[in-house]
């Protein structure tokens, strides 16, 4: 049974865009899309335990799914739209142009990233329907309730229908105006297959940070000379570079500094300062995603921890406020100047972010692990209590554990 249970999650980390994407194309209706899919992997649970795991489980959803969107189209079809039913339940048009991006799930990308949809919702929609992450995923992503996120995603598939937003494949002519909120997308999804939230789920998603990963170098063939394209490529394959070490083999979050930078990947190290120097290399001022692989390359560039260039990352982290204001830009710029100047400093700056980030786990913990060094241990202690409360990461919250249970 635990290997039917493992094929069914293993199905729908792997085909779940898939399936919502071919369905999208052939109904053009993102409520049928989903839906549909969703019941495809309910009937899945109630027979592959009896009937076995068929030999090709994306092909058996996306028929199971066809069909059940067959039948809500027949439920709800009226007299007067017989001939656009027909059109759907047979699906003998001529195949769409596949225009400039060949790869299904990218086409949904940018599909749900519509300019028409605020920047925001079109991220909230695209991890939902491309990288099948729950609601409370989601919300955790925003820093918002689950209620709100739910509402906001209903709303946006509510005005994509009124507007009558069509389901096609973006001209190259689109893809310049689109890319920004695509990236956001795809950062987004690779945190989360990078800092996994929910109970029972591995605290590092392999499965989505590498179709992130796929992903962005996809849109880097076809805007090779963007240079945040080419940045967030950059900070993914740096950050992935230190995966097998960023979990100990009792499930603990290991931090950076505590990492075996031996077990780090030398190959993408590699792929990713190569990919930092070449946009240094053009003189162009650096975006967002560029300056914080330009952060993760100086990380990947020390071979021990105190090898580290702290006023570069600082200075890094400075030029990154200059563009992108927000506080946990602020949070981490404070960590990085813990190391330079000292706890007390850091943490005086911290908490000055409270009213922003009071229900970001990550606030807390900066500030736990702050007041811990500067011997300051009861408000230590409750700091790592709030964070513990709040940190929805499996291994995250095994280190917090600890290093409360640390404390004198």
């Amino acid at each position: 049974m635990s290997d039917i249970r493992e094929a069914i999650t293993r199905a729908h980390h792997e085909e779940w865009a898939r399936v919502v994407a071919a369905l999208t194309r052939r109904f053009g209706d993102l409520d049928i899309a989903e839906e549909s899919a969703a019941e495809a992997f309910a009937i899945a649970v109630e027979r592959w335990p009896a009937d076995g795991v068929p030999p090709n489980p994306g092909a058996w959803l996306t028929t199971a799914a066809n069909r059940r969107a067959i039948d809500r189209i027949r439920r709800e079809s009226k007299r007067d739209d017989k001939q656009k039913e027909a059109r759907m339940l047979y699906d003998d048009a001529a195949p769409e142009p596949a225009g400039a991006i060949d790869d299904e799930r990218l086409r949904l990308i940018f599909t749900c990233c519509h300019p028409a949809l605020a920047m925001e919702t079109r991220v909230a929609l695209t991890l939902r329907m491309v990288g099948g992450l729950t609601m409370p995923e989601i919300a955790r992503a925003f820093l918002v309730g689950e209620a709100a996120m739910g509402r906001r995603i209903t709303r946006a598939k509510a005005k994509i229908k009124a507007a009558r937003i069509p389901y096609r494949v973006p001209s190259e002519q689109d893809l310049p105006a689109r890319v920004s909120g695509v990236l956001a997308v795809l950062f987004l999804v690779f945190n989360e297959g990078y800092l996994a939230t929910g109970p029972g789920t591995d605290p590092v998603r392999h499965d989505l940070t590498a179709e992130a990963i796929r992903l962005t170098r996809l849109i880097r063939t076809l805007l090779p000379r963007d240079g945040e394209v080419a940045g967030l490529l950059a900070l993914m394959l740096l950050t992935e570079a230190r995966r097998a070490a960023r979990v100990s083999p009792r499930g603990e979050l290991v931090t950076l500094g505590e990492q075996d930078r031996g077990a780090w990947d030398p190959a993408l190290i590699a792929e990713g300062h190569h990919l930092v120097r070449e946009r240094l290399a053009t003189g162009m001022p650096p975006g967002r995603y560029q300056i914080l692989a330009a952060i993760n390359a100086v990380h990947t560039s020390a071979r021990d921890v105190r090898d580290t260039d702290w006023s570069q990352v600082v200075a890094l982290y400075d030029q990154l406020i200059r563009l992108d204001p927000s506080p946990i830009v602020a949070l981490n710029r404070a960590i990085a100047v813990a190391e330079l100047d000292g706890p007390e400093v850091a943490l005086a700056a911290v908490d000055r972010l409270e009213a922003s980030l009071t229900g970001y786990h990550a606030y807390h913990a900066t500030r736990a692990d702050l007041l811990r060094r500067l011997g300051r241990s009861g408000p230590s202690r409750a700091a790592y209590d709030r964070a513990i409360e709040l940190a929805g990461n499996t291994a995250e919250t095994a280190y917090l554990t600890r290093r409360r249970d640390q404390l004198g």
